[in-house]
C-alpha cells in the first residue's frame, strides 16, 4: 500500500522560508517522479514542481520559479520543497504526488498516488 506522508506547513511570514518533507513507503521510491501541488481555497490544484526519480530533471511552475526547490533523497525516501520569499498568494494546502510514467506533469491527472497534504500559511 502506497502512503505519502507530509509535514512541514505552518504559519509564516512574508519573505520567510519554509521546506516541506513528503515520505513515501510502499513504492519503489526511486522510480516514481515525485511533484508537488497545492490548492488555494475556492481554487483549483495547480502544479508547482516535480523531480524525476534520479533527481536530475526539475521542473517549476513559472509561479514559483527561482524561489522554491524540489529535492529528494531517495535513500530517504523522502521528497522536499524548500519555499523561499514566501508571498501571500503561496498559501495554500500543499499535496505531494508520485507518478511512475510521467507524461504531462503539470495534469495532476497524471499521478498515480497522493498525500494528504499539508497547510501552508503565509501572513503580509
Amino acid at each position: 500500500q502506497v502512503q505519502l506522508v507530509e509535514s512541514g506547513g505552518g504559519l509564516v511570514q512574508a519573505g520567510n522560508s519554509l521546506r516541506l518533507s513528503c515520505a513515501a513507503s510502499g513504492l519503489t521510491f526511486s522510480a516514481y517522479s515525485m511533484g508537488w501541488f497545492r490548492q488555494a481555497p475556492g481554487k483549483e490544484r495547480e502544479f508547482v514542481a516535480v523531480i524525476s526519480g534520479s533527481g536530475s530533471t526539475t521542473t517549476y511552475a513559472d509561479a514559483v520559479k527561482g524561489r522554491f526547490t524540489i529535492s529528494r533523497d531517495n535513500a530517504k525516501k523522502t521528497v522536499y520543497l524548500q519555499m523561499n520569499s514566501l508571498k501571500s498568494e503561496d498559501t495554500a494546502v500543499y499535496t505531494c504526488a508520485a507518478v511512475l510514467f510521467l507524461t504531462r506533469p503539470v495534469s495532476p491527472r497524471s499521478y498515480d498516488h497522493w498525500g494528504q497534504g499539508t497547510q501552508v500559511t503565509v501572513s503580509s
